[in-house]
């Protein structure tokens, strides 16, 4: 079964039905919410620090590219994400929270908006898919992942001309042009959830081995953070 979310991988839909040990929805949601309970932990505590008058930058740091490390080892390795799925979880947390702390810092109740919204937005597009008014088929895949990609790179571009004091036009600004690219990476990061949802339930009824359940929950939750964020820089964008 091909997917087109960048973090799984074909492969991983080989069938697995020895001793019955293979994917299931209630295993994957129950994953799910153990990879939540890692990501909101140490981003309560990073928040926390943040209160108490800490300087959490070190903390982030070490979450962006701890995350970014362990992200790329579960794409890459299946097999290990009963172990790695969780490390990401707790080490995006860090990141997570440090940039929740200095948005609401800047914006009181900015927080509450955008996790509000990036749960609706789950919600809504879960009622769709299971609805079947959102269908997954070949040329939506193609969509979503070509926009992917290239929203990717031009974040890349961004990373590497900020070394030369450059930035990529209008990606940071507040104006309208600013304001709806915004827009549009924060629909992609959305429809990215639909292939996670479809992804799970290709691979639940393929029989897909047991650890596929941590790699499909390891993947909903990169889309929900990527979503997080554009959602927290929208709404920022908006406030200024």
């Amino acid at each position: 079964m091909r997917t087109s979310n960048p973090i799984l991988k074909t492969e991983a839909f080989q069938s697995s039905r020895e001793q019955g040990k293979t994917m299931t929805l209630g295993g994957t949601i129950a994953k799910i919410a153990v990879l939540f309970l890692f990501l909101l932990g140490t981003a309560g505590y990073t928040w926390y620090q943040y209160a108490q008058g800490a300087d959490v930058t070190m903390m982030m740091l070490i979450g962006a590219v701890g995350g970014l490390i362990f992200a790329l080892v579960t794409a890459f390795i299946p097999k290990a994400a009963p172990i790695t799925a969780p490390i990401y979880a707790a080490l995006e947390g860090f990141l997570i929270g440090g940039l929740s702390a200095y948005a609401e810092g800047a914006y009181s109740g900015i927080v509450i908006q955008a996790v509000s919204l990036t749960l609706a937005v789950m919600a809504a597009l879960l009622f769709l898919y299971a609805a079947r008014i959102i269908k997954v088929t070949r040329n939506f895949r193609l969509m979503v992942v070509s926009a992917t990609l290239g929203i990717l790179l031009v974040y890349l571009v961004q990373f590497i001309l900020q070394f030369f004091g450059m930035e990529v036009p209008y990606l940071h600004s507040s104006g309208p042009i600013g304001i709806g690219i915004s827009l549009f990476i924060t629909a992609i990061a959305a429809l990215n959830l639909v292939l996670d949802f479809d992804f799970i339930e290709q691979g639940v009824e393929r029989g897909a081995p047991k650890h596929m359940e941590w790699y499909g929950a390891f993947g909903l939750i990169v889309t929900l953070v990527w979503l997080y964020i554009e959602i927290l820089r929208l709404l920022q964008k908006i406030r200024r």
